[in-house]
């Protein structure tokens, strides 16, 4: 038994604990069931169900939620389409998320998987100075797809390098209204 200010009371049974903290106006919770003997604690149940509360809340703001962004790719999308999807897939990255690219074969385009495992090697590898490959490219029906995540450290050296990352200058350009 423990009371309100934390200090051991020692061994005693049920109704003695719930008589003290009656006496004392708050509530005998038990925290450790599986020990033995049992040990319970006096002290008032709202607030402390109130703190719990506090503190899942503030755990929950500091965690942070990876999402997947996904970019479609065909085997013969040309080479300005594959740049501007990369610009893309790099600001998905900088932000934390994942990029999970999918190759979608058609009709006779599956007879020449091989293209499409080429075009994926070639999307990891302008990929690679700030993210790494999650899931190696594998067939999932008529689609081909890899995962590729964010990675911190490549990340840092990135920004050291470019410290204003691509795309951002096209998009500041647009708001001011320039040409």
């Amino acid at each position: 038994m423990i009371d309100d200010a934390g200090t051991m009371l020692g061994v005693m049974t049920v109704p003695e604990g719930l008589k003290m903290a009656e006496d004392r106006g708050l509530d005998l919770l038990e925290i450790a069931p599986t020990a033995t003997p049992p040990t319970c604690r006096i002290m008032d149940y709202g607030k402390w169900k109130y703190e719990n509360k506090k503190k899942q809340a503030v755990a929950r703001k500091k965690q942070v939620i990876v999402q997947v962004k996904e970019i479609q790719l065909r085997p013969r999308t040309d080479l300005h389409d594959l740049e501007t999807k990369m610009k893309h897939s790099k600001r998905f990255l900088l932000d934390g998320d994942k990029v999970k690219v999918n190759v979608r074969f058609m009709g006779r385009e599956m007879a020449h998987q091989e293209q499409g495992f080429a075009l994926l090697k070639k999307v990891v590898e302008l990929l690679k100075e700030i993210g790494s490959p999650e899931v190696n490219p594998k067939m999932e029906g008529k689609q081909l797809f890899t995962i590729i995540a964010p990675d911190a450290m490549k990340i840092k050296e990135y920004l050291k390098k470019n410290p204003k990352p691509e795309g951002l200058e096209d998009q500041a350009d647009e708001e001011s209204g320039e040409d």
